[in-house]
Order: C-alpha cells, then structure tokens, then sequence
C-alpha cells in the first residue's frame, strides 16, 4: 500500500513536472513568438516587439493629440518603415564611424527636459511610467542623434545654392516681403478732413506737433494715443501690431524711413488727418554691425618625433624672438607649417565671429592688438598668433544674403531628405516576414532586385 502510495505520488509528481516543463515551452514558445523577426534590413533586423513598442508610443502620441488614428494595419506598416529606414541610417553612421559624445549626449537629454518643463526627478518618473529605463532612454536619444548627423551630411551634400539662386530670390515679391524689415508699431490720428478750413487744419497740425513732442520727451504713448487718436485702435494703445514695411501704405512706409526704435516720426498728412508713428521695437531686416579682427599666426604641428612638450617650447622661443623685435612675416615663412598661410607671412586677414575653431577665437579675443599671444593648441597643432587690428564692419547685405541662402536651404532639404530616405530603402536589401506587413512593392519579399544582404 505504501509502496502503490509512492508509485501514485511519484507518477504525479512527474506528471506535474511535466506539465510544468510543458507550460514552460508555452511560455517560452509564445516569447520567441514575442520577439520574432519581422523583418530583415541588410546586415540587421527589426524585432517583433520593437515594433510593437513604437507602435504604442505612436497610438500614445495619437491619442494625447486628440485626433483620429488610421487603420491600425495601415499604422503597423508605416511604422515598421521608420524602423527600417532608422536600421538603414544606424547602419550608415556605424560604417562613417558616427559617433555621439557622453556630454553631447547629455546636453541633448537636459534639452528635452527643459522642453518638457518638469525637473530632473519627474522626467525620470514620466520615462518610468512610459515603461523605459533611463538607459533605454539615453540609448534612443544617442541613436536620434547619430541618424540626424547622418542626414545632415548626406542631405547637404546634395543641395547647392548659388549666388544666382540668392539673387532670383531677393528680387521676387517673395524676396522683398521677406526682406522688409517688420515694426511693432504704434499710431495716433488727429483727424481733419481734407476739405477743413485752413484755421482747422491748423489747429490739428499743432496739436500733433504737440504730442510729437510730449512724447520725445516722455511721455507714455499709449496713454496719449487712448487720450486723444482718433484712429480705429485708439483704446489700444494705437497698437498696431507687428507690421512689415511692404504691408503698410505707401505714406507711413515713407515717413517710417531712417527712423530708429523708440523714435516718433514728425506728424504727417492724409485725406483723414495728421498721423503720428512710433516704433516700439523691430525684428528682422536691421543693420548687422560685426567686429572684425586682423590676425596672423604660426603654427608647428606634433608628430611621432615632435611632442606636445617640443612644439610648445618652439613657440615660446619665437615668441621671445618676436617680442625683441623679430619680423614676424619672416618667422612666419621658414617656421609655419599652415601651408594656406605661411607664404603670406601667416597673415589670415580680416576675420568675423565664427570662422575659426573655439581655442583660436578664445586666443584671439583675448590678445590686445600689437601683442602676441601665449601658444595655445587646437585640434589643427600649436599656435601664437598677433593681432594686427580690429574694426567694426557693416554686414547687413552678406546677412541678409547668408539667412537668405539658409531659408532656401531648409526648403529643399525637406524634399531632399525624402529623395535620400527612398534611395536607401530601394537601394537596400529588405525581407518583410509577415504577409499582412507588406505593401505592393513588397509582393516578393524583398527589394533591389532580391538580392541577398551584404556579408
């Protein structure tokens, strides 16, 4: 009896365990299931659960902008084609050896932070609750960072513009719209009619003179404006809001010009009555003053026989040489190895903010004009450099000519960005391997040809 009791217990032990194993193949059956293939992208492939969880921050996105998701098969598919252009872009920057920096990287997470108003602890919280960890977190913010690098060298390369381009541009009426300069402006009408007698008309030009110079002399505009304009946005201050100078009429473009911020225009005539204009402030089209700086430099580069060590203690030697008077253009010449520059005696000329490296420039601001510098070093070697001069330099047309090519820039990068993504992905090796993920141009499986992924 004992003996059948322990057989019992025995058999029903196995069978449980059995039965567990079999649970267990379940369960891990339905993880690989979980975390299948979807599809393969030349050298990598995109995960099942991947998908299934950009496909839920999608629906999350979605939902909190309070609009209507498309068909959720519609959705998958588009979904699963960011992650494979993504997987086509990280493949890029590995081959270029892209890489993201740990303080850039930080940087770029303490951005999104900022953006998202929350301190550093709540953040934490809301990436929690969105089911990542931080370093889940950080590894997607290093990968967006390393595809932008990759489409902005990708995509720049292939647009071009040229002088002519920024020319046709500026004299469109697109062009000249976008290069008026843009007021906020404030108005006061005292009316006359155009037919007055002249006693009236008079009357109507002192009082404007009048206020004119009340408010040269502080007083509040818009309180002068609610007091005593007749125009239409009088109990406003005379706000006329921010108005570009091609939007306004002829008359009050006209009396606008050479004005300065914070300036009062003398009073001026229409059919309606005698205006006054203030600009409260300007944005856009203004003179661009910029400092330029006269530099000339030498520079020794390291090597395996010249050390950090050496090629400092040469610059100090000819700094010595120069300071008892040694020609500079001289030393220049036979000790330089700034091949654009030594033949010119390592005269740079007339540099403005932003064109050298951030070691050069911090060098350069700091040396009075006359003095040389201590050597420093830059990513380029080591330098001593002398300022020759420095000047305030008007820039405002190669400004307007510089943000002009920027905006036509942006414009088609856009279109290019796109152009690029679709060559990638025809150019590249994709196997979808679920039916229901494929579109039309899918219907073999495969694209370029069904060729096979690259070894």
């Amino acid at each position: 009896m004992k003996l059948t009791t322990k057989l019992n217990y025995k058999n029903g032990l196995l069978a449980l365990l059995a039965f567990g194993a079999l649970a267990a193949n379940l369960a891990w059956a339905q993880v690989q299931q979980l975390d299948a293939v979807v599809a393969v992208v030349d050298d990598d492939v995109v995960m099942a659960s991947e998908l299934q969880q950009r496909l839920n921050t999608i629906m999350t996105q979605i939902s909190a902008q309070q609009v209507e998701a498309p068909p959720i098969e519609i959705l998958r598919r588009q979904v699963l084609e960011q992650l494979i252009i993504e997987r086509l872009q990280l493949q890029m920057a590995a081959r270029a050896g892209v890489t993201v920096a740990d303080n850039e990287l930080d940087q770029a997470i303490a951005r999104v932070q900022q953006n998202a108003g929350v301190s550093p602890e709540q953040f934490r919280q809301r990436i929690a609750a969105d089911g990542m960890s931080m370093k889940s977190f950080r590894e997607q913010i290093r990968q967006e960072l390393m595809i932008r690098q990759v489409e902005q060298g990708s995509v720049n390369r292939r647009i071009q513009i040229s002088e002519q381009d920024v020319d046709n541009f500026l004299r469109s009426k697109e062009g000249e719209f976008w290069k008026s300069p843009q007021y906020e402006l404030g108005h006061i009408l005292i009316p006359v009619n155009s037919s007055a007698p002249a006693d009236e008309v008079s009357r109507a030009r002192a009082k404007a003179e009048q206020l004119a110079q009340e408010i040269r002399d502080g007083a509040d505009f818009r309180r002068l404006a609610i007091a005593n304009s007749a125009g239409q946005n009088a109990l406003s201050g005379g706000d006329l809001g921010w108005r570009k100078t091609v939007e306004l009429p002829t008359l009050f473009a006209d009396a606008l010009e050479g004005l300065q911020v914070g300036e009062v225009t003398s009073p001026f005539r229409s059919d309606a009555g005698f205006h006054l204009l203030k600009i409260h402030a300007q944005r856009g089209a203004s003179e661009q003053m910029v400092e330029q700086t006269k530099v000339r430099h030498i520079l020794i580069k390291t090597s395996e026989i010249r050390t950090d060590d050496d090629a400092y203690n040469l610059l100090i030697d000819l700094r010595q040489q120069l300071e008892k008077g040694a020609d500079f253009d001289q030393l220049a010449r036979e000790y330089s190895e700034d091949i654009g520059t030594m033949l010119a005696g390592g005269d740079l000329g007339w540099s403005t903010p932003g064109q050298f490296v951030p070691e050069f420039t911090q060098a350069m601001d700091n040396t009075p004009v006359g003095e040389i510098s201590l050597p420093f070093r830059s990513q380029f070697g080591w330098h001593i450099l002398r300022v020759d001069g420095r000047r305030q330099q008007d820039m405002t047309d190669r400004y307007i000519r510089n943000q002009a090519a920027n905006l036509l820039r942006n414009r088609r990068y856009q279109e290019e960005l796109q152009n690029w993504r679709r060559e990638i992905r025809d150019q590249a090796y994709v196997d979808i391997k679920l039916p229901d993920l494929r579109d039309d141009t899918d219907a073999d499986n495969t694209t370029n040809g069904g060729a096979q992924p690259a070894q």
